[in-house]
């Protein structure tokens, strides 16, 4: 039997898994819970070691409980690392990643409007442009980093931890698609034109890009020994953590569609490229990227805001006590209505300065209607990615995956297929990105 590791290194936890060639899974774990700094409202930031924490406490732990000593490859995806990492000529980190939360580029999201248009920029990089986007972020540090002259390099979380893993460095289509503004998706390359006009130097991205499923090298024996693996082991690129997900539910063909709600909700689909639009972001697909787009949507804050209520409001009670409370109360809250926009919103709505609220309250409402309101919140969020993809022509499919830990969550899953209209499935396992990783591992190439 063949045996394979899939590690997916998220915003809040990193999650590894253990399977065979037949996805069947041999041992699971995630790392204790690590923290997003937030020094200032709508600013969202990562240091690279929580993750490198996360990966070992995580990988470690699997790799005692599957007693496998024969893994044939590994896989990591990872979050949206927005700015990347910056690292100096010694690749160690310089500073913090902004991640794909923070909002803090709103004057470089205005400059580029201005200087370069979004009509030109959505031409060449398929994509709008929103302090969401990596691009932007990196011209926040450029503006305002005191060590900007010092940086060499600008890696995202995943693969910033896979050169730590095998001291070789590249990138993927889909990572290297989702910083937006300085690739060109039709050349599925670095854009030289946009990198000049935006005075952002070439040298700080990879030279290497590569599709998810190809070996970027091989474990070396410092993380050989940390993990409990042999020495050697191949290490696959992997892909951004939503559609390494979408490709963990079976997504192939075009009409398939995936919502992977977990801190935040990514809503995608995949198509020939005929589809783009500024609404949604745009970028290759994990597998056969030079002709499959992945085009997706999402809520900036999911699960989030409903772990945001629960600390705030019930921080004695656990999520599934909530639920039943909110089992109780009709469709629709009796008039509740949450607008979940707690970090602004990024696609398809595009306004970082939206804010959440909480509408509809009278001496009647009871937390139960106030929780159920949110879950709510967020399946209208996602009926609205839905509805402006059928609106571009996207042909969608008349059922839809539900990935992630919302996946728990019985009473989401009603709430969900009754606001679309849709069967939900879901996977097996509330494992999403790290079967996607296996998958990958399991059609790896050189």
């Amino acid at each position: 039997m063949r045996y394979f590791l899939g590690i997916d290194i998220g915003t809040s936890s990193t999650k590894a898994v253990m399977a065979d060639e037949n996805l069947k899974i041999l041992a699971q774990a995630k790392s204790k819970n690590y923290d997003v700094e937030m020094p200032h409202p709508m600013w969202a930031q990562q240091n690279a070691g929580v993750w490198i924490n996360g990966l070992i406490e995580a990988t470690k732990q699997v790799v005692e409980d599957a007693q496998v000593d024969n893994v044939e490859a590994m896989c990591i995806s990872g979050l949206y690392g927005g700015s990347g990492v910056p690292v100096d000529s010694n690749m160690e980190p310089i500073g913090p990643a902004l991640i794909w939360m923070d909002k803090r580029a709103t004057e470089e999201t205005e400059w580029v409007k201005e200087h370069i248009g979004v009509d030109k920029l959505f031409g060449i990089t398929g994509n709008y442009v929103d302090p969401y986007f990596g691009f932007t972020k990196i011209l926040w540090l450029k503006n305002h980093h005191p060590d900007w002259e010092k940086f060499n390099l600008l890696l995202s979380p995943k693969d910033y931890v896979i050169f730590k893993l095998t001291d070789r460095i590249a990138t993927d289509y889909s990572s290297a698609g989702n910083i937006g503004g300085i690739f060109d998706l039709k050349k599925r390359k670095w854009s030289d034109e946009l990198l000049k006009e935006m005075d952002i130097p070439r040298y700080l991205f990879p030279d290497r890009i590569i599709p998810s499923n190809v070996i970027v090298g091989n474990l070396n024996s410092k993380f050989a020994s940390l993990l409990g693996m042999k020495e050697g082991t191949p290490v696959v690129c992997g892909g951004i953590d939503a559609a390494v997900a979408t490709y963990a539910a079976g997504v192939e063909k075009s009409g398939q569609h995936v919502a992977m709600i977990g801190t935040s909700m990514c809503w995608g689909t995949i198509h020939d490229g005929r589809y783009l639009t500024p609404k949604m972001v745009n970028m290759p697909y994990v597998i056969n990227p030079l002709n499959t787009i992945y085009s997706f949507g999402g809520a900036t804050t999911a699960g989030a805001v409903i772990e945001w209520f629960r600390k705030e409001f019930a921080p004695d009670k656990t999520l599934e006590e909530l639920e039943e409370e909110a089992k109780k109360i009709s469709s629709g809250s009796e008039g509740v209505v949450v607008e979940p926009y707690f970090m602004g919103e990024r696609a398809p709505i595009w306004n970082p300065n939206l804010r959440g609220s909480i509408n509809g309250l009278t001496l009647s409402t009871t937390r139960g209607h106030v929780y159920k309101a949110f879950l709510e919140s967020i399946a209208n969020s996602l009926k609205l990615n839905v509805n402006v993809a059928e609106e571009t022509g996207i042909p969608l499919k008349d059922d839809i995956y539900v990935v992630g830990g919302a996946t728990k969550s019985k009473l989401w899953m009603k709430i969900i297929s009754e606001t679309l209209g849709m069967k939900v499935k879901t996977l097996r396992s509330f494992l999403d990105a790290p079967i996607g990783d296996v998958k990958l591992a399991i059609i790896k190439e050189m």
